[in-house]
């Protein structure tokens, strides 16, 4: 077993260094690592490989909408590369160019317009929920289709996910009376959180579940659903913490109100460090092979980028599970009786 692991990362390591002249534009060291950053970053267009000088990229739609102009669209690939950083076959007729840093701008910069664009990572996004969709309805079909029978193919590998998150997550945090209820949105952040780390593991794929944007709307959703499903006892707790002397509460209550805040923010946070901190060491352990362009320097890199990933697995799996326990965690306390005697 050690024997093919090795013989694996020196292929690996050949065939990087067989391509490190043509994938990289130029010798320097800057240019070799500089790729890290825009593997992680959203982008305009979706680029798969670099073969020699070209680009194999899949455009994407631009959609823009300004007050002057109303709603304009055309594909990325009106934008082209110039060494001003300013793309663009579109740009003195649109008026638009993206910078260096991945970012939209207008020629006129009193102009105002909204970027509603398709990304990277909202097609991303998009290919997650089909593939979540093909998931639950094959399992649904299933059930539907041969009642009373045991769980075959895709629904075989579903259903102990969903009794796990019901019975281990929901109904253990939340409790038997309210679990019903919030057990579907568990089930879904749980999945949608799950295979997009999993997927953003492949190379090229979109840094979804690594992007603040789309971790902070989800940190928004478990805040929205703790608040609005808080009962009578919950904001007593918060605004008449029992226990706590009268002339305290003017220290106790701000601190209680930070937490709400603070609690979902504390998810954002992990889940697009760890995601993103994977993706980055990753990164840098290829960009070490075009750096030195040594053959041992190759196989360690190639080892250590393989077992690195092997961690990232297991990681993908961590961070959807405890985004799920601790926003179950938070509602469970919101729903929760609070029994004053």
């Amino acid at each position: 077993m050690v024997r093919k692991f090795l013989c694996l990362s020196i292929l690996f390591s050949v065939f990087w260094l067989s391509f490190s002249n043509s994938v990289q534009a130029a010798g320097d060291d800057e240019s070799k690592t500089g790729f890290l950053i825009p593997h992680v970053m959203d982008n305009y267009e979706w680029h798969f490989a670099t073969i020699g000088h070209t680009h194999v990229t899949l455009p994407l739609p631009v959609i823009i909408y300004s007050p002057d102009q109303g709603l304009e669209f055309f594909l990325s690939s009106n934008f082209q590369n110039h060494d001003t950083h300013k793309f663009g076959k579109n740009y003195g007729v649109s008026g638009y160019y993206i910078d260096e840093d991945h970012a939209l701008h207008a020629e006129d910069e009193s102009r105002t317009f909204y970027d509603i664009s398709i990304t990277k990572n909202v097609m991303m996004m998009f290919i997650i929920i089909a593939l979540l969709l093909y998931l639950m309805l094959s399992t649904a079909k299933h059930y539907r289709n041969n009642p009373g029978t045991a769980p075959k193919g895709i629904a075989s590998f579903i259903e102990p996910l969903v009794i796990f998150v019901r019975d281990e997550i929901a109904l253990t945090q939340i409790g038997p009376k309210h679990y019903r209820r919030f057990t579907p949105y568990l089930l879904t952040l749980f999945f949608f959180i799950w295979i997009g780390n999993l997927i953003g593991l492949f190379p090229e794929a979109g840094n979804l579940t690594g992007n603040i944007a789309f971790t902070l709307v989800l940190g928004v959703f478990t805040l929205l659903l703790t608040v609005f499903n808080g009962n009578k006892g919950y904001w007593k707790h918060i605004f008449m913490p029992p226990g706590v002397p009268i002339a305290l509460l003017p220290i106790i209550v701000p601190v209680e109100i930070i937490g709400i805040f603070t609690k979902p923010a504390s998810l954002v946070v992990r889940l697009f460090v760890a995601i993103t901190a994977g993706h980055i060491v990753i990164l840098s352990f290829v960009a070490l092979i075009f750096v030195f362009e040594s053959m041992v320097v190759g196989v360690a890199s190639t080892l250590m980028v393989v077992f690195i990933n092997l961690i990232e697995l297991l990681v993908a799996t961590i961070q959807a599970y405890v985004f799920t326990l601790f926003t179950a965690m938070y509602v469970g306390t919101a729903v929760a009786d609070h029994d004053h005697h």
